[in-house]
């Protein structure tokens, strides 16, 4: 009876451990998941870079430029729109940001251009393959993406 007890006991608490590390597995995966979600949802500049102000006048000629530019290499992740549902950027995660919406019309040129140069995840930076004015440029078409 005794052996009976012992081995229910110790198949209680294998089960009991198994539980524990499963908890403790789905507890770390949702932490992982989380955080991932969080540093993706909020890209800010950095306030030196925000800071920069646009050389480029938005003129005829730039936003020609821009959108020229746009159509080129944005387009695909960003919508010809730019509400980011462009066919490249439909499996993305974090999704192609809408250029439409206040929380990116809101930003400074600087940040906007910032985020441009650099990229991030998918994103690719364009500081090496786009000079500075087609860059600022491009922010100038950004700003008319929210009509």
């Amino acid at each position: 009876m005794g052996s009976i007890i012992l081995c229910s006991k110790l198949h209680v608490n294998k089960r009991v451990m198994i539980q524990n590390k499963m908890i403790l597995l789905l507890g770390g995966v949702l932490l992982i998941l989380l955080s991932s979600f969080m540093q993706d949802s909020i890209w800010t500049a950095p306030d030196v870079e925000a800071k920069k102000k646009n050389p480029i006048e938005s003129s005829e000629k730039s936003l020609k430029t821009g959108m020229k530019l746009y159509g080129k290499i944005c387009w695909s992740c960003h919508g010809v729109d730019g509400k980011g549902d462009g066919p490249a950027g439909a499996s993305l995660n974090p999704k192609p940001a809408d250029f439409s919406k206040l929380v990116i019309q809101d930003q400074t040129d600087g940040a906007l251009y910032w985020k441009l140069s650099t990229g991030r995840g998918n994103m690719t930076g364009y500081e090496n393959s786009l000079t500075d004015d087609q860059r600022w440029a491009i922010v100038n078409h950004l700003r008319t993406l929210d009509k």
